[in-house]
């Protein structure tokens, strides 16, 4: 294929000297280092799959590369997100990697976006950019990032991981399918966990990560066979990588139709989850759109009741690797893969084992349903409704998180 970039800019002595290792590869070479120099990238994200991308492409030549984040650095994080460290905890990610990346490459110009990604401002923040590269965690964001790609005609390197899995693969609408060819509708919502939920090892975004950056400089350099048209999964536990085929759907919504048709669209609504950890969810129901009104209560109203004496039931429907991490005393620990698989075999009328875990909720007394964040809880209320539960059901808000924050300091968090 073509390469992304055609203008050239010039290198300095200092340059040759720091880029000599690709300057005497003949694929590379000097016109090539002045490609990527003149190359812009726009990194989606300075999390896990962000930080191997930051890291190599500064270390490689990038010459412009912009961040779009708008999270703080977290302890949590530090376990996989490798361009943050102890220093930078509380420290807004986008500046954490940005002294980074320039600490490994003084010449690299950075752009810092501190905002989440939106239909309003996703054409504007990707238009000035070469090469789009997604390194979040969600659908919405997903789907968002493909749209916008096709719409201004930009090739998108995605990447994803959970738990010990990854995938790969560039989505290039001129050149083959977008990712709506291979998933034209999002999974059911609570399907598939975030990492969050589900957790990932350490390493497995440094590998996808720094393939997604590979496959950006090919893309930039025009060498080799970049990922367009199929997609690599990767198994960490058989050490196994598999490639598929992934082909143009000739009746995409999307890339199927003019780039100038392409509309964005609210995609929270359209994959019915939130795109943003900080953002007001608003789901639909019968046509209208109105925020979710489900019954929550705060860590501190929780502690004040318990004190008081009342005798409330919590349910934890977290997992139970995690209840050996923290749990609240006397809580009941269902956890919430059994409370849907229960949900299901109600309504289709089976009589499972899955079944009589109902019969361990009780259906006369208010019930304080906890998880880690308040994701899961939130999921496991509907599922007990949608089961025929009618009493009171209500969500911790910020689960055992925000108890070991503002209750209980000595509680670990993960």
């Amino acid at each position: 294929m073509q390469p992304i970039v055609d203008t050239l800019s010039d290198l300095t002595n200092e340059e040759i000297r720091r880029y000599s290792r690709h300057l005497i590869m003949p694929e590379v070479g000097i016109e090539g280092q002045k490609k990527l120099k003149a190359a812009s990238v726009l990194l989606i994200g300075t999390g896990g799959l962000g930080s191997p991308l930051a890291l190599y492409l500064a270390a490689a030549g990038i010459g412009r590369i912009g961040l779009v984040d708008y999270d703080v650095v977290d302890e949590t994080n530090l376990q996989r997100q490798v361009i943050h460290g102890q220093t930078s905890v509380g420290v807004l990610k986008i500046d954490s990697a940005e002294k980074r990346m320039k600490d490994i490459n003084p010449f690299l110009q950075v752009d810092k976006y501190n905002v989440p990604l939106t239909s309003e401002n996703a054409l504007e923040l990707f238009a000035p950019y070469d090469v789009i590269i997604d390194g979040t965690d969600n659908f919405p964001t997903r789907y968002l990032v493909n749209d916008a790609c096709v719409k201004l005609g930009k090739p998108n390197v995605y990447g994803s991981i959970f738990r010990f899995e990854g995938q790969l693969s560039v989505f290039y609408a001129k050149e083959g399918p977008c990712y709506r060819c291979m998933f034209p509708t999002p999974p059911p919502p609570g399907l598939v966990p975030s990492c969050a939920e589900g957790g990932v090892l350490g390493i497995l975004p440094g590998t996808i990560g720094t393939l997604q950056a590979t496959e950006a400089i090919k893309l930039i350099l025009g060498i080799g066979e970049p990922m367009i048209g199929r997609m690599l999964l990767y198994d960490a536990l058989e050490m196994s990588f598999t490639k598929l085929k992934v082909r143009k759907d000739p009746h995409c919504p999307v890339c199927a139709i003019p780039a100038e048709q392409v509309q964005l669209i609210d995609y929270e609504m359209f994959c019915g989850m939130p795109a943003h950890d900080h953002s007001e969810f608003k789901a639909s129901t019968n046509g209208h759109t109105e925020e979710k009104k489900d019954l929550e209560i705060t860590v501190t109203e929780l502690k004040a009741r318990l004190d008081s004496g009342e005798d409330l039931l919590i349910l934890d429907v977290r997992d139970p690797h995690e209840w050996e991490i923290s749990a609240l005393e006397g809580s009941l620990r269902i956890p919430k893969g059994q409370i849907e698989a229960a949900k299901n075999d109600v309504l289709a009328g089976r009589k499972t084992p899955d079944a009589t875990v109902l019969a361990r909720i009780p259906t006369d007394r208010e019930i304080i349903v906890q998880c880690r964040s308040g994701k899961r809880s939130a999921d496991s209320i509907k599922f007990l409704q949608e089961a025929g539960y009618q009493n009171k059901l209500v969500n911790l808000k910020g689960g055992i998180l925000a108890w070991a924050d503002e209750i209980d300091p000595s509680m670990p968090k993960y």
